[in-house]
Formats: structure tokens, C-alpha cells, sequence
């Protein structure tokens, strides 16, 4: 069968990919820049993809009329203030898409929408689902809580709660309820219900076998993990505080910490979970799913993480709008240094970041991560998803990958910290040398004084960092 998967890039497309080329369909991947999809080699036969972009009905013309059954697993939550309308727009549109193709079947993921009182983030899932079923396809709407699984954001957030936190004093939204299910257990449902009649026009509550409060998880994580941890909930701390709260200790941007407390207000329990009984799936217990996620960042076979999409930086940017970088009226920082073992430079410079830091100076780093999430960026704390590789679309640190190519000896940066201004940074082997570059594109005179103010630390920085590279 031939199927359309928007989302491509994302957390569960990435990870429902392979399984979909496994069961012997051929895939039509929706990606909204090219630069940024990067499957595996051995997926490529199977594969076609198509540059759309969901807000321009245009772009979607590119849709093959002849495929099966679609895949709607995108949403705009972290990317504007007025996501909802982005959302419904991009529902509307792709609807009308789809009507003009031979799909039988779309499957949308969505949240549980079971109580009257919705959040914000929740009653935009309940309209894009609202606009999906005006359709001439058979719509299947799969509705999840909180999914676990290495790289998803509720799992890295819990994880930086009890990691960080001996003590937590937390707002009273952990005593509320919810049913997590494992992205093992996601993805099976997501491949399971494709063109099942059973499925057709129905839309279905998906969790796993517990039903635990969000303190009653913090415990268990900690449990697991071998550590003694304290929670104490303090219920004066207002949507606001606790937005800030979450956003200042784990790696959510501001506006996803935002929408992520509004929801959790809201009780995430499933109606029924018959769905597991019609298509035979035994889900995992919220510890077997910790578990796993903790056996897959063990053995660093972390597939995909909330972390990179774009939206999870300062910009929602088109990578291949940055990938070149600009000269006219920039500045920049050029230094180069002969390298000895090529091979030892490369895998330094793909090892950047993350656990393994910035090889000089760190502290500065640090430092600097620590002044951009006082002015709301990203800070350091959303580190790398993969120690060894680098990809396009990846984050690193309050860095996005624009260009990741081995081959060539080339890695280029781009800075998602809070900037009057924009700026790369990039690795280039050449003849015997590593060219490191920094180049700034200031914004006004602020941008200008930013640069001349952080230069004096370039020498120290740049020059050292240089050095441990090309060391042996």
C-alpha cells in the first residue's frame, strides 16, 4: 500500500517510519524542508518525499492521488502564541488535500479530551479532529496522555525533575491523574489500526495499564532510579509560577512549559481502552516503559526527541534559508590550525556539546547558557540527542544543525540563544587544517555593541577550543 506520513521529521514519525517500511508499504514522506530529513539508508527504496508545508494549500498539490491512507501527526503547540489557529488552518487544508486523492483512511493522534473544561493545547487537538471528519475518508482519531519513551518531552521532563530535584516544591497539578502509555505501545496502535475497517470512523482513548497522579510518576521514576526524593506541593503557585518554574528547571521551552501545565490541570484518563483488545496489544506498566526508554539511551539508540524539532529553539526556521551563510554586513571571528589525525578531528567536532561540553572554557559556556535563559532562550540544558552523530535539524545545546557531513570534514551551526542578531558557527577541514569560523549578522547598534562586548572572550574561547581539536 502506498501512505502519506506528515511528520516525517518528527518524534513519533521518525520511530513509525521504519515500522511501516517493515509491514511492506511504501511511504510518501511530508517534510517541510528537505535539509532536515535524513533517514536511513536502507529506507531510501522504499521512500518518496514531497516539501510541503501545511499552512499553504499550494504545496499540497505535490500529494500523490493514488495513495492508501494518510498519517496526521504534526501540531504547532511550541511554535506560536496563536497555535490553534495555525493548527485548524493546517487541518482544513490538508483535509481538502486528501479529498482529492484515493485515500480510504487518515489517522490522526491526538490528546484525551474527556472533560468539558479543555486547556488551550487540548481544545485545539478537539478542532483540528473537528475539521478532519468533515473528510471523504474514514477517519481514525487515536487520542494519548502522556507518552514515555527516550526523547519524548514528558519523559526528559520527569527525567530533569527527580535528576536534578532532592527536594521539589511543586504546584498542586501533580496531585492530578493520568494514564501514560509507552511509545512501544504508540507506535503498535499507530501501525496497527492502518486500513482496519474496525478502526473506521471511530476515534479511541489509548493508555497503558496505570492510572497514576503526576507525584505518584515523580516517586516511581525515582524509585527506579535508585534515589530518595521529596515532594512537597504548595498550592499557591499560580499557572504562571509554575510555567516558570518547569521552564526553569528542566529543557521545555517556555511557551511548551505553558501549555504543558494548562493540560495538566486536566485529568488524562481514557474513557475505555478497548482499542488494545481489538488490536491485541498487551501495553507496557509506566515502569516497563521507563525501562525502556533507559535501555535505549543506555546503548545511545535514542531514534528521535522532542528536542529537535524546530519549534523547540528560538526560531521555527527553513534550514535551507540559513545553510548559507551570509558575508555583506556581517562580522566574524576566522581562526585555523593544523590538525594531525583527520579521522580524531572529525569525531571531536561531531562529539560537541552535551555531556562532552565545548572542550575550553566551559564554564563560559555555561555561563552564557545560564544569561540566555534568564531572557527566556533555550540555555544549554537541551544538550544532544545522539553522543556520536550529528544531523541536519538536530539541537545542540543553544545550537541548531544547519550541514552535517563527514565526508567533506564540514559542521555549520546555528545560534537559537537570544541574539540582537543572528550567527553561525562552523568546522571546515581543508588542506591540512581546521578553519573555524564565527560569523555574526548584528541587528542595529544593539547588535553591534553585543559584538564588540563578547569579542574579548573569543580570543579565549575560539583560540582554546580550536586547540583541543586538533589535538591528539
Amino acid at each position: 500500500m502506498k501512505i502519506l506520513l506528515t511528520g516525517a521529521t518528527g518524534y513519533i514519525g521518525k520511530r513509525l517510519l521504519p515500522i511501516l517500511i517493515e509491514n511492506g508499504h511504501k511511504i510518501v514522506c511530508c517534510v517541510r524542508d528537505f535539509e532536515r530529513f535524513n533517514p536511513p539508508l536502507s529506507l531510501l527504496p522504499h521512500l518518496e518525499v514531497i516539501q510541503v508545508d501545511l499552512l499553504d494549500a499550494n504545496s499540497l498539490k505535490q500529494i500523490p492521488k493514488d495513495i492508501d491512507a494518510a498519517y496526521y501527526l504534526v501540531h504547532s503547540m511550541s511554535s506560536s502564541n496563536n497555535y490553534e489557529v495555525l493548527e485548524k488552518q493546517s487541518a482544513i487544508n490538508f483535509r481538502d488535500a486528501i479529498n482529492n486523492t484515493n485515500a480510504v483512511q487518515v489517522i490522526y493522534l491526538s490528546g484525551i479530551i474527556n472533560q468539558s473544561l479543555l486547556s488551550k493545547h487540548l481544545k485545539s487537538r478537539e478542532n483540528v479532529e473537528l475539521e478532519l471528519q468533515k473528510g471523504k475518508y474514514k477517519l481514525t482519531t487515536l487520542r494519548a496522555g502522556i507518552i514515555i519513551g527516550s526523547g519524548s518531552a514528558s519523559f526528559e521532563i520527569i527525567r530533569d525533575l527527580v535528576e536534578k530535584l532532592p527536594v521539589m516544591i511543586t504546584p498542586k497539578w501533580l496531585k492530578t491523574q493520568c494514564q501514560p502509555i509507552a511509545i512501544r505501545d504508540v507506535i503498535s496502535i499507530l501501525s496497527k489500526s492502518l486500513l482496519n475497517p474496525q478502526t473506521y470512523n471511530q476515534n479511541y482513548d489509548i493508555g497503558g495499564p496505570d492510572i497514576l497522579s503526576y507525584k505518584k510518576m515523580l516517586l516511581d521514576y525515582a524509585k527506579l532510579r535508585k534515589l530518595n526524593r521529596k515532594i512537597l506541593i504548595l498550592p499557591i503557585m499560580t499557572p504562571r509560577l509554575s510555567s516558570y518554574w518547569l521552564y526553569f528547571v528542566t529543557t521545555t521551552t517556555y511557551r511548551l512549559a505553558i501549555a504543558l501545565v494548562n493540560s495538566m490541570k486536566i485529568e488524562v484518563i481514557c474513557r475505555d481502552n478497548k482499542l488494545i483488545s481489538i488490536l491485541n496489544i498487551q501495553p507496557l506498566t509506566y515502569e516497563e516503559a521507563l525501562s525502556n526508554a533507559f535501555l535505549k539511551i543506555e546503548s545511545n539508540e535514542v531514534v528521535s526527541s522532542w528536542k529537535d524539532s524546530l519549534s523547540s529553539g528560538r526560531l521555527n526556521i527553513k534550514i535551507s534559508d540559513f545553510i548559507n551563510v551570509p558575508r555583506f554586513g556581517c562580522l566574524t571571528d576566522e581562526r585555523s590550525q593544523s590538525y594531525i589525525d583527520r579521522e580524531a578531528c572529525i569525531d571531536k567536532i561531531w562529539r560537541i556539546g552535551g555531556k562532552n561540553g565545548w572542550y575550553y572554557a566551559n564554564f563560559l559556556w555555561k555561563f552564557r547558557g545560564y544569561l540566555d535563559l534568564l531572557v527566556g532562550g533555550v540555555g544549554l540544558r537541551r544538550g544532544r540527542t545522539d553522543e556520536k552523530e550529528l544531523k541536519a535539524g538536530d539541537s545542540l545545546d543553544f545550537w541548531r544543525v544547519l550541514y552535517a557531513n563527514k565526508e567533506e570534514g564540514r559542521l555549520l551551526l546555528f545560534a537559537e540563544m537570544k541574539l540582537p542578531g543572528e550567527a553561525w558557527l562552523e568546522f571546515k577541514l581543508d588542506n591540512g587544517k581546521l578553519i573555524q569560523t564565527a560569523t555574526y549578522r548584528p541587528i542595529g547598534v544593539t547588535g553591534r555593541l553585543y559584538w564588540y562586548t563578547v569579542y574579548p572572550f573569543h580570543g579565549l574561547i575560539f583560540k582554546g577550543m580550536l586547540s583541543k581539536l586538533v589535538s591528539q
